[in-house]
């Protein structure tokens, strides 16, 4: 009974698993269009949402309130680079990919300069990289004529196999690489220290500058890859696209069992944290409430499980690394 008992404790994505479950449920009740089939819609917007949060997962496990505020313009740049460079042709898809998450890594490798070696708040580095990334996205747009998408990259984003979404299936993939480095490599070790506590993990030895680089590059180049596929499933790109992505993918983190002042961070929660998000957004939207209430719905969840979070985290900064 207490090894049940304690299983939240030890396995944090469960609140998460049990709020999609219990909202599912209710849903199912409440209409009769929501089946399975309507579920697997919804796990494919989760998806996408999905990317850019286990990316800013891993900024915000390195600590001190880290949070990437750039991916917002990483995921409107790269999907302008994408559709503009594969125009329409498989066989400039390479390149068009290549591109966006080359754009997405060099983001995140200067984004880590300013945080690490001219030690500017990751908060003020990545908000002021948004505004320079918003300009880029301006220019490129005034390149663009027209918008087609690669076929290949277009089935990887709204194709399916029977029900399931191929995106989804990419999503789960990439939580499960994320999972692997967060618990079976010495950088996850490294991680887990350095956000519990970036000078004790110092004077251990821990190489904490690179490890927080290579967290800032992990979340560039998910938040890019997120911008060439949701490219393909909208059929194309515009300005502002990749703007609900911020505060949701900070959500879908906080949701998910990770901490936000870091040290513990769970590559299934943040799975589980996407989809409870987007079916909180699929809830609202069913009962009518506008655009402008959902958003502060949104933030009143994400404030709610903070504040918890911020209640029971202190006691628990040693906290094993489970998924």
């Amino acid at each position: 009974m207490n090894r049940i008992l304690s299983l939240p404790k030890r396995h944090r994505w469960i609140w998460a698993a049990l709020g999609v479950l219990v909202l599912w449920v209710a849903l199912s009740i409440a209409t009769e269009r929501f089946s399975l089939h309507s579920i697997s819609g919804v796990a494919r917007s989760a998806s996408f949402l999905a990317l850019v949060a286990l990316g800013q997962m891993f900024v915000i496990a390195t600590g001190r309130g880290n949070i990437d505020l750039s991916v917002a313009g990483i995921v409107t740049l790269s999907a302008f680079v994408t559709v503009t460079l594969a125009d329409g042709s498989n066989l400039h898809l390479p390149i068009a990919l290549g591109a966006a998450l080359l754009t997405g890594l060099v983001v995140g490798l200067i984004n880590a300069f300013m945080v690490v070696r001219l030690k500017i708040a990751a908060m003020i580095a990545t908000l002021a990289m948004g505004y320079i990334l918003a300009t880029a996205t301006l220019m490129v747009n005034r390149q663009v004529r027209g918008f087609e998408t690669a076929p290949a990259l277009e089935w990887l984003a709204s194709g399916r196999i029977g029900d399931l979404p191929v995106i989804a299936l990419v999503a789960i993939l990439a939580a499960a690489l994320a999972a692997f480095l967060l618990n079976a490599t010495a950088y996850g070790q490294s991680l887990s220290a350095t956000g519990q506590n970036i000078r004790a993990a110092e004077l251990a030895g821990v190489r904490t500058g690179r490890t927080v680089t290579i967290s800032f590059v992990i979340s560039g180049v998910s938040a890019a890859f997120a911008g060439a596929l949701l490219s393909a499933n909208v059929g194309g790109a515009f300005l502002d696209m990749g703007t609900p992505y911020l505060l949701q993918s900070v959500g879908a983190v906080v949701l998910g069992g990770s901490l936000i002042f870091g040290g513990f961070s769970t590559a299934l929660g943040t799975l589980f944290g996407a989809l409870l998000l987007v079916l909180i957004v699929t809830t609202m939207q069913i009962w009518g409430l506008p655009a402008g209430a959902q958003d502060v719905v949104q933030g009143i969840v994400i404030i709610a499980v903070l504040a918890f979070a911020g209640g029971i985290g202190a006691k628990r900064r040693s906290a094993p690394r489970r998924t």
